[in-house]
Protein backbone atom coordinates (compact mmCIF):
# COMPACT_ATOMS: atom_id res chain seq x y z
CA UNK A 1 0.00 0.00 0.00
CA UNK A 2 1.29 3.19 -1.08
CA UNK A 3 1.95 5.91 1.80
CA UNK A 4 1.84 10.15 1.82
CA UNK A 5 3.45 12.04 4.71
CA UNK A 6 2.38 15.51 5.80
CA UNK A 7 2.70 17.24 8.78
CA UNK A 8 0.78 19.59 11.47
CA UNK A 9 1.73 22.34 13.66
CA UNK A 10 -0.09 21.95 16.73
CA UNK A 11 -0.36 24.41 19.26
CA UNK A 12 0.97 23.71 22.82
CA UNK A 13 -0.52 25.30 26.28
CA UNK A 14 2.54 24.26 28.02
CA UNK A 15 5.33 24.99 25.69
CA UNK A 16 6.91 27.80 27.40
CA UNK A 17 8.15 29.12 24.32
CA UNK A 18 4.98 29.27 22.23
CA UNK A 19 6.02 26.98 19.90
CA UNK A 20 4.05 24.77 18.42
CA UNK A 21 4.73 20.77 17.99
CA UNK A 22 4.85 19.29 14.76
CA UNK A 23 3.72 15.93 14.26
CA UNK A 24 4.49 14.34 11.05
CA UNK A 25 1.89 11.81 9.65
CA UNK A 26 2.03 9.06 7.29
CA UNK A 27 -0.81 7.80 5.81
CA UNK A 28 -2.56 5.63 3.19
CA UNK A 29 -2.32 6.84 -0.03
CA UNK A 30 -5.55 5.86 -1.93
CA UNK A 31 -6.97 8.32 -3.53
CA UNK A 32 -9.94 6.30 -6.07
CA UNK A 33 -11.12 5.57 -2.41
CA UNK A 34 -11.41 9.29 -1.33
CA UNK A 35 -13.75 8.05 1.79
CA UNK A 36 -11.60 5.14 3.49
CA UNK A 37 -11.13 4.96 7.32
CA UNK A 38 -7.57 3.64 8.93
CA UNK A 39 -7.21 2.76 12.59
CA UNK A 40 -4.60 5.88 14.40
CA UNK A 41 -1.08 4.86 15.72
CA UNK A 42 0.88 7.68 17.94
CA UNK A 43 4.26 6.49 17.32
CA UNK A 44 6.90 7.96 19.29
CA UNK A 45 10.57 8.16 18.61
CA UNK A 46 14.27 8.17 20.70
CA UNK A 47 15.99 10.86 22.12
CA UNK A 48 16.93 11.87 18.07
CA UNK A 49 12.80 12.81 17.59
CA UNK A 50 12.05 11.57 13.90
CA UNK A 51 14.91 10.37 11.97
CA UNK A 52 15.35 8.07 8.90
CA UNK A 53 15.12 4.85 11.07
CA UNK A 54 11.51 6.01 13.04
CA UNK A 55 10.55 7.43 9.88
CA UNK A 56 10.65 4.18 8.01
CA UNK A 57 9.39 2.26 10.94
CA UNK A 58 5.97 4.66 11.07
CA UNK A 59 5.89 4.38 7.18
CA UNK A 60 6.03 0.72 7.36
CA UNK A 61 3.17 0.38 9.98
CA UNK A 62 1.32 3.24 7.55
CA UNK A 63 1.97 0.87 4.54
CA UNK A 64 -0.51 -1.91 6.12
CA UNK A 65 -3.19 0.50 6.64
CA UNK A 66 -2.91 2.56 9.85
CA UNK A 67 -2.64 6.08 9.73
CA UNK A 68 0.45 7.39 11.91
CA UNK A 69 1.46 10.06 13.71
CA UNK A 70 5.24 11.02 14.96
CA UNK A 71 5.24 13.80 17.18
CA UNK A 72 8.49 15.87 18.08
CA UNK A 73 9.03 15.27 21.13
CA UNK A 74 11.49 18.25 21.85
CA UNK A 75 9.70 21.05 20.30
CA UNK A 76 10.17 23.24 23.91
CA UNK A 77 14.11 23.26 23.16
CA UNK A 78 14.07 23.07 19.50
CA UNK A 79 12.71 22.81 15.56
CA UNK A 80 10.89 19.38 14.01
CA UNK A 81 14.43 18.38 12.60
CA UNK A 82 16.54 15.06 13.40
CA UNK A 83 18.95 15.25 15.68
CA UNK A 84 22.34 13.94 14.24
CA UNK A 85 23.12 10.10 16.04
CA UNK A 86 26.80 11.48 17.34
CA UNK A 87 28.07 12.04 20.39
CA UNK A 88 26.68 15.81 20.74
CA UNK A 89 23.24 14.89 19.42
CA UNK A 90 23.43 11.91 22.05
CA UNK A 91 24.51 14.23 24.64
CA UNK A 92 21.72 16.71 23.73
CA UNK A 93 18.62 14.23 23.57
CA UNK A 94 19.60 12.85 26.81
CA UNK A 95 19.90 16.06 28.30
CA UNK A 96 16.48 17.21 26.55
CA UNK A 97 15.00 14.05 27.98
CA UNK A 98 15.26 15.16 31.59
CA UNK A 99 14.71 18.67 30.93
CA UNK A 100 11.51 18.53 29.86
CA UNK A 101 8.73 18.38 31.94
CA UNK A 102 6.26 15.06 32.31
CA UNK A 103 3.90 16.73 31.97
CA UNK A 104 5.07 17.83 28.80
CA UNK A 105 5.29 14.61 27.38
CA UNK A 106 1.69 14.11 28.18
CA UNK A 107 0.53 16.65 26.21
CA UNK A 108 2.73 15.62 23.38
CA UNK A 109 0.59 12.11 23.63
CA UNK A 110 -2.99 13.87 24.26
CA UNK A 111 -1.71 16.29 21.36
CA UNK A 112 -1.20 13.91 18.67
CA UNK A 113 -4.59 10.96 19.73
CA UNK A 114 -6.39 14.52 19.42
CA UNK A 115 -5.22 15.01 16.17
CA UNK A 116 -5.74 11.57 14.82
CA UNK A 117 -9.09 11.13 16.10
CA UNK A 118 -10.17 14.56 14.45
CA UNK A 119 -8.90 13.43 11.07
CA UNK A 120 -11.33 12.30 8.22
CA UNK A 121 -9.42 9.42 7.54
CA UNK A 122 -9.15 8.21 10.73
CA UNK A 123 -11.50 5.47 12.68
CA UNK A 124 -10.72 7.02 16.29
CA UNK A 125 -9.19 3.54 17.47
CA UNK A 126 -6.24 4.23 18.26
CA UNK A 127 -2.92 2.50 19.33
CA UNK A 128 0.70 3.28 20.29
CA UNK A 129 4.09 1.88 20.20
CA UNK A 130 7.72 3.60 19.47
CA UNK A 131 11.80 2.70 20.48
CA UNK A 132 13.83 3.58 23.49
CA UNK A 133 12.70 6.99 25.24
CA UNK A 134 9.40 5.96 22.62
CA UNK A 135 9.04 3.19 24.21
CA UNK A 136 8.24 4.53 27.76
CA UNK A 137 6.23 7.80 25.34
CA UNK A 138 4.28 4.61 23.96
CA UNK A 139 3.95 3.12 27.44
CA UNK A 140 2.87 6.31 28.83
CA UNK A 141 -0.03 7.09 26.30
CA UNK A 142 -1.94 3.83 27.39
CA UNK A 143 -3.27 5.51 30.18
CA UNK A 144 -5.58 7.88 27.52
CA UNK A 145 -8.89 5.36 27.56
CA UNK A 146 -8.48 5.99 23.91
CA UNK A 147 -5.47 4.06 23.44
CA UNK A 148 -6.40 0.16 23.08
CA UNK A 149 -3.21 -1.05 22.70
CA UNK A 150 0.42 0.03 23.44
CA UNK A 151 3.29 -2.28 21.68
CA UNK A 152 7.07 -0.51 23.42
CA UNK A 153 10.46 -1.55 22.24
CA UNK A 154 13.02 -1.41 24.95
CA UNK A 155 11.42 1.29 26.80
CA UNK A 156 14.04 3.32 28.73
CA UNK A 157 13.58 4.94 32.27
CA UNK A 158 10.79 3.37 33.55
CA UNK A 159 12.65 1.20 35.92
CA UNK A 160 14.40 3.99 37.27
CA UNK A 161 11.92 6.92 37.72
CA UNK A 162 14.58 9.45 35.41
CA UNK A 163 12.58 10.96 32.86
CA UNK A 164 11.63 13.93 32.69
CA UNK A 165 12.75 17.09 34.74
CA UNK A 166 13.72 16.51 38.59
CA UNK A 167 13.68 13.06 37.84
CA UNK A 168 10.28 12.14 39.28
CA UNK A 169 8.74 10.06 36.51
CA UNK A 170 5.57 8.22 38.02
CA UNK A 171 4.97 5.59 35.47
CA UNK A 172 4.69 2.84 37.34
CA UNK A 173 3.30 4.64 40.62
CA UNK A 174 0.20 5.25 38.36
CA UNK A 175 -0.01 1.83 36.90
CA UNK A 176 0.35 0.39 41.10
CA UNK A 177 -2.80 2.53 41.99
CA UNK A 178 -4.80 1.26 38.81
CA UNK A 179 -4.79 3.47 36.40
CA UNK A 180 -3.95 1.08 34.06
CA UNK A 181 -5.77 -1.62 34.76
CA UNK A 182 -8.57 -2.62 32.61
CA UNK A 183 -7.64 -0.55 29.95
CA UNK A 184 -5.07 -1.07 26.99
CA UNK A 185 -3.41 -4.20 25.94
CA UNK A 186 0.47 -3.48 26.44
CA UNK A 187 2.88 -5.40 24.86
CA UNK A 188 6.79 -5.15 26.14
CA UNK A 189 9.64 -5.88 24.57
CA UNK A 190 13.23 -5.82 25.68
CA UNK A 191 16.83 -7.07 24.66
CA UNK A 192 17.97 -9.50 27.19
CA UNK A 193 21.33 -7.84 26.93
CA UNK A 194 20.34 -4.01 26.92
CA UNK A 195 22.59 -2.58 29.19
CA UNK A 196 19.93 0.57 29.48
CA UNK A 197 17.33 -1.58 30.53
CA UNK A 198 19.06 -4.71 33.62
CA UNK A 199 17.19 -7.30 34.54
CA UNK A 200 16.47 -6.18 37.39
CA UNK A 201 14.61 -3.39 36.17
CA UNK A 202 12.86 -5.82 33.57
CA UNK A 203 11.77 -7.54 36.40
CA UNK A 204 10.56 -4.74 38.68
CA UNK A 205 8.51 -3.10 35.30
CA UNK A 206 6.85 -7.11 34.44
CA UNK A 207 5.85 -7.70 38.19
CA UNK A 208 4.49 -3.84 38.64
CA UNK A 209 2.32 -4.72 35.37
CA UNK A 210 0.93 -8.15 36.85
CA UNK A 211 0.54 -7.06 40.47
CA UNK A 212 -1.86 -4.71 38.44
CA UNK A 213 -3.85 -7.28 36.21
CA UNK A 214 -2.75 -4.96 33.45
CA UNK A 215 -3.25 -7.30 30.21
CA UNK A 216 0.44 -7.60 29.16
CA UNK A 217 2.58 -9.50 26.87
CA UNK A 218 6.31 -9.01 27.88
CA UNK A 219 9.32 -10.39 25.82
CA UNK A 220 12.72 -10.64 25.95
CA UNK A 221 14.85 -11.69 23.36
CA UNK A 222 18.73 -11.86 22.00
CA UNK A 223 19.79 -8.49 21.43
CA UNK A 224 20.91 -5.73 22.67
CA UNK A 225 19.75 -1.94 22.91
CA UNK A 226 18.16 -0.27 20.11
CA UNK A 227 18.50 -3.45 17.94
CA UNK A 228 15.49 -2.42 15.05
CA UNK A 229 17.28 0.79 14.24
CA UNK A 230 18.72 0.39 11.04
CA UNK A 231 20.86 3.35 10.62
CA UNK A 232 23.79 4.37 13.07
CA UNK A 233 23.07 1.20 15.60
CA UNK A 234 26.18 0.92 16.85
CA UNK A 235 26.46 -2.76 15.54
CA UNK A 236 23.38 -3.89 17.21
CA UNK A 237 20.66 -4.38 14.20
CA UNK A 238 19.31 -7.18 14.13
CA UNK A 239 16.91 -7.02 11.06
CA UNK A 240 15.68 -10.77 10.98
CA UNK A 241 14.78 -10.17 14.70
CA UNK A 242 13.03 -6.99 13.65
CA UNK A 243 11.23 -8.46 11.13
CA UNK A 244 9.53 -10.83 13.52
CA UNK A 245 8.50 -8.59 16.08
CA UNK A 246 7.06 -6.01 13.65
CA UNK A 247 4.91 -9.22 12.47
CA UNK A 248 3.85 -9.48 16.20
CA UNK A 249 3.27 -5.75 16.44
CA UNK A 250 1.21 -6.15 13.20
CA UNK A 251 -1.19 -8.93 15.27
CA UNK A 252 -1.39 -6.97 17.75
CA UNK A 253 -2.94 -3.75 16.69
CA UNK A 254 -4.93 -5.89 14.16
CA UNK A 255 -6.57 -7.68 16.81
CA UNK A 256 -7.14 -4.85 19.00
CA UNK A 257 -7.67 -1.52 16.55
CA UNK A 258 -7.83 -3.00 13.13
CA UNK A 259 -11.56 -4.22 13.61
CA UNK A 260 -14.30 -2.42 15.27
CA UNK A 261 -15.76 -5.09 18.22
CA UNK A 262 -18.02 -3.04 19.59
CA UNK A 263 -18.79 -2.34 23.49
CA UNK A 264 -16.80 -5.05 25.55
CA UNK A 265 -19.47 -7.00 27.84
CA UNK A 266 -18.00 -8.03 31.20
CA UNK A 267 -14.40 -9.96 31.39
CA UNK A 268 -12.68 -12.72 30.27
CA UNK A 269 -13.75 -16.30 31.25
CA UNK A 270 -12.73 -18.43 33.50
CA UNK A 271 -10.13 -20.64 32.68
CA UNK A 272 -10.41 -24.69 33.27
CA UNK A 273 -7.50 -26.58 34.01
CA UNK A 274 -7.36 -29.19 31.86
CA UNK A 275 -4.79 -31.52 29.33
Amino acid sequence: MLIKKTFHDVPSKLNPNGRPIRIFVLAPDLPEYPNAKFPGVVCFSEIYQVTGPVERFAGQIASHGYVVACPSCYHEFQGPEAIPYDTEGTDRGNNYKIEKEVAGYDEDATLSIDLLTSLPNCTGRIASTGMCLGGHLAFRAAFDSRVLSAVCFFATDIHSASLGKGKNDDTLVKVKRGDLTGKAEVVMIFGKQDTHVPRAGRDLIRSTLEDANVTTTFLEVQAQHAFIRDESSKGRWDAALTRSLFSFLLEVFERTVGRDLGVRVGGPSKIEHVC
